[in-house]
């Protein structure tokens, strides 16, 4: 009987460590996180006022390759930051995982090689940031507009392609959420089914 209570107390005390999920519509689950480019810490809320990209990373899943490998995410990144948005990018691979990056260091090395324009790399080794999102490929982007709620969250792109060359053909739905928020009109589509390497939770 003790143990079947001490077994509820811990299942508790884990759902309650993950009851903030990210909800469209909602307000986006805060969190805070050392920036590997700079070493310096940030919080979600201090952008507040600022639209925010967030991008599941993994330099080594075939899906970021392909979006890395012409320049497409480094102009899209670059594009939308000079418009005032923050984009993070996230690495939720565990030790011992495919994309692991051992330290910041090596991070922001990483970052470097393949010339990311992100305003911010994190690294979420113990993958707190990707599940309290439900961050379930590489890539998966989610927007948060300027009040902190989430209004976008799936794929980045309209065709599920590992080819570069089909990105140009695909409808970007950063860009198009982006727009919209802009131009003050409705987010459509706000959730699409996101595609590529599953990340690479340690569990």
């Amino acid at each position: 009987m003790r143990r079947t209570l001490i077994a509820l107390a811990t299942l508790v005390l884990a759902t309650s460590a993950h009851a903030e999920i990210a909800k469209l519509g909602a307000a986006a689950p805060n969190f805070t996180a050392t920036d590997a480019l700079s070493g310096k810490p940030i919080e979600l809320t201090s952008f507040k006022g600022k639209n925010v990209v967030l991008e599941w990373n993994n330099f080594g899943c075939p899906f970021v390759k392909a979006h890395y490998a012409k320049g497409d995410m480094q102009a899209l990144q670059k594009e939308v930051t000079a418009d005032g948005t923050v984009w993070i990018s996230i690495n939720s691979s565990a030790e011992g995982k495919e994309g692991y990056l051992a330290d910041d260091a090596t991070a922001k090395a990483t970052a470097a090689d393949h010339k990311s324009n992100a305003s911010h790399y994190v690294r979420d080794a113990k993958g707190d940031i990707g599940k309290m999102y439900g961050a379930t490929t590489t890539p998966n982007m989610f927007v948060i507009d300027k009040a902190g709620m989430l209004v976008y969250s799936g794929a980045i792109n309209s065709k599920a392609s590992a080819d570069p060359d089909d990105i140009a053909k695909a409808t970007n739905y950063v860009t198009t959420t982006l727009a919209a928020l802009k131009a003050g009109k409705p987010v459509e589509p706000a959730h699409t089914q996101p595609y590529g390497c599953g990340v690479k939770y340690g569990f």
